[in-house]
């Protein structure tokens, strides 16, 4: 049912949009500008929530509990599970925004914040761009990825976003219409990521055929043959299963962005780089509750179009990779601690994006600071293209823009594949190695839908990929909601969180029956109850009331 009821709304998605283009943009339009003015406070606040959220489990008492069995080795080295997730989380997106994000801020800064081009637009830029690419989008990812590895590793559950509902909807109501109407909303929020990840790759590369003369304009058939190239490479990978595909995809990336970023460092202006990596961090940190609080509060119609244009989508857009993404990094970190994984999560890509935003983007800057030629006339930074304009004051330009979309198709084939896989995943009920016709499936349809959202943005094609992806994402950032409560109630009934509460309970019974016990003793006591099997867990558990007996006495 599952796979029937969201392929049959894919496909009619796909003909609505060949039979009336004008009619779905019109349609997307007007539903975008809905939930952007009586539903982006609930964006705004939800994304902050899960920032909050998954810092404190990993600093509380949960922080400790495997994603596996105890003592579980991490099934993936650390470089290579950080490969993996880093170009399944936002690898084209890095490619995208590099020089168009801190560029766009630094020459229209975002309303009432600070003059166009000014020291302080510098400093607004910086922290704005960290703010979409630092600990919030991967708070996003690691709600779920949490949720669906202990699940499945922990709790031996079917790997589904309906099976981490257990715990608070209960196994029968989980796996029945409740479940499979949560499946069907993570899959369908994962197409159209997946579909406007795809369709900015095709803007991108597109845009770098023209910088390198290869064709004289890109049109629409132009993105949607691009398209077709991409979904036929990443449904190849996607088949190859994550051993030998997505696993050698992201190592291989990995080197390639090293090498983009470090020829930018090196023939850019390496001591402004330099100077910004600290005060970006600082400007990030420092602004960060008034950005976490913009609303549309004023009524000012230039901040929503501002939000609609930057945070919101960036919301939105975590959000709908977040079911596939989650999915994929829980995959991925079997064997880890809950704290080691939002460490990595959390930690490691926000300050890989600090180092590359205050490369590409402090680059831009100094040349638009000294030039002044990285900014059309009328102040708008054509995204597709400033990367490119940037490579364009170096050396080996056209080889350096090769190497960009070298990288831009590989990125997207790393994390499309992995969506497939994973809608596959949710298709076929938990199934980790789905049927190759379900992944061939899914990956051709995700290359149709995002033929169809590049087609109805007409001139502005951004705009087209903006609205659906904003529309598709609003189900489920309601069920991300619900998953928090559903794992902190799975977390507390851990057995090494009933193991504590044991040997707290046994020295507190020591004590009240008159036996002294000392700090070591009873670090000792909670280490070895900690440590042992279920079945010695049962033998130190007192009877439901023996405790309160020793209290009263």
């Amino acid at each position: 049912m599952v796979f029937t009821v969201t392929g049959a709304f894919a496909l009619g998605f796909v003909i609505w949009g060949l039979v009336s283009t004008p009619g779905l943009a019109s349609a997307s339009g007007s539903a975008e500008a809905w939930v952007i003015s009586h539903g982006g406070w609930f964006f705004v606040l939800a994304a902050s929530f899960f920032v909050v959220f998954v810092l404190w489990l990993a600093a509380g008492k949960f922080g400790k509990i495997p994603l596996g069995d105890d003592d579980e080795e991490p099934e993936f080295r650390t470089i290579s599970w950080i490969a993996m997730m880093f170009s399944a989380g936002m690898g084209i997106g890095l490619m995208f925004f590099a020089v168009a994000e801190p560029l766009s801020h630094y020459a229209d800064p975002p309303p009432g914040t600070a003059e166009a081009e000014s020291a302080e637009a510098l400093q607004v830029a910086m922290a704005t761009t960290m703010f979409h690419w630092a600990l919030h989008p991967w708070a996003i990812y690691a709600v779920v990825g949490l949720a669906i590895a202990y699940g499945t590793f922990r709790r031996k559950r079917r790997q589904l976003v309906s099976a981490a509902f257990i715990p608070l909807f209960g196994k029968r109501a989980a796996a029945g219409p409740a479940g499979r109407v949560i499946d069907i909303l993570a899959i369908f929020a994962t197409l159209f990521g997946s579909a406007a990840s795809l369709g900015l790759g095709a803007l991108q590369i597109g845009a770098g055929l023209r910088f390198n003369g290869w064709v004289d304009s890109v049109g629409k058939v132009t993105l949607v043959l691009i398209i077709v190239v991409l979904t036929i490479c990443f449904i190849i990978s996607a088949v190859s299963g994550v051993a030998r595909g997505i696993q050698w995809l992201a190592n291989t990336n990995m080197v390639l962005a090293v090498i983009l970023a470090v020829f930018i460092f090196v023939v850019g202006p390496t001591l402004f780089i330099l100077n910004l990596l600290p005060t970006s961090l600082g400007d990030y940190l420092s602004q960060f509750v008034d950005m976490a609080a913009r609303t549309d509060a004023s009524g000012d119609e230039a901040m929503q179009e501002w939000l609609s244009a930057w945070t919101i989508f960036y919301w939105a857009w975590w959000i709908s990779w977040t079911p596939f993404v989650g999915m994929f990094i829980a995959r991925i970190s079997r064997g880890r601690t809950i704290r080691q994984f939002v460490t990595g999560v959390l930690l490691v890509p926000s300050l890989v994006s600090l180092v590359w935003f205050a490369i590409f983007g402090g680059a831009a800057i100094d040349r638009q600071r000294v030039d002044g030629d990285m900014v059309p006339g009328n102040g708008i930074v054509n995204s597709d293209e400033a990367l490119f304009d940037l490579l364009h004051h170096y050396p080996l330009a056209s080889v350096m823009a090769v190497l960009v979309m070298v990288l831009v198709a590989i990125f997207f084939v790393s994390g499309a594949d992995a969506a497939s896989l994973v809608m596959g995943t949710l298709s076929e009920r938990g199934d980790i190695e789905p049927s190759r016709r379900t992944v061939i499936f899914w990956g051709a349809l995700t290359g149709a839908v995002a033929a169809i959202m590049l087609v109805i943005g007409g001139d502005d094609a951004l705009t087209g990929l903006q609205n659906i992806t904003i529309v598709a994402s609003v189900p489920f950032v309601l069920v991300m909601v619900l998953l928090c409560f559903s794992l902190v109630k799975d977390l507390q009934r851990d057995t090494l969180i009933r193991r504590r509460r044991t040997a707290q309970e046994v020295m507190e019974s020591a004590v009240i029956a008159g036996e002294e016990r000392h700090d070591g003793e009873f670090a000792l006591v909670v280490e070895g109850i900690e440590s042992g099997s279920d079945d010695e867990l049962e033998d130190h558990e007192a009877p439901p009331d023996s405790h309160h007996k020793h209290r009263r006495r």
